[in-house]
């Protein structure tokens, strides 16, 4: 398999990935009912994000944090819909991609989920001080 080394392999990762977070069971919720996604303005923007992240090529514009702290106070997140959240990214990139842009993808989805998991559900964003 190859490894990540473009826009277009890491936004094709994304449409698989959300195609199966979207119809999924634990987490499917989040993005077709208290934020439904516009998959056509979302895919740019994550995939923006990844770029960022894994090619440090692009600037991202927006907050992630930021963003998540809304929808958690919408319907507050549990340890068990980031466990799946990074279980389903993990397995679509290892479906597609493998190598040391694919494993560097899957360590910071897996790092960023664990701080979110801490701001969110642990006394961060959405916990009175």
């Amino acid at each position: 398999m190859p490894d990540l080394q473009t826009r277009a392999d890491i936004e094709a990762l994304m449409v698989r990935f959300y195609k199966k977070a979207l119809a999924d069971d634990r987490i499917g919720h989040y993005f077709t009912e208290v934020v439904p996604l516009d998959l056509d303005k979302h895919i740019p923007l994550i995939t923006n994000f990844w770029e960022s992240v894994i090619f440090e090529k692009t600037a991202y514009p927006g907050n992630v944090m930021q963003a998540h702290e809304k929808i958690h106070q919408m319907v507050p997140f549990t340890d068990a819909d980031f466990n799946r959240w990074v279980s389903l990214f993990t397995e679509t990139v290892n479906e597609m991609y493998e190598g040391d842009h694919a494993e560097k993808i899957k360590q910071r989805a897996t790092s960023i989920a664990t701080v979110m998991k801490i701001k969110t559900i642990h006394g961060g964003i959405g916990h009175a001080k």
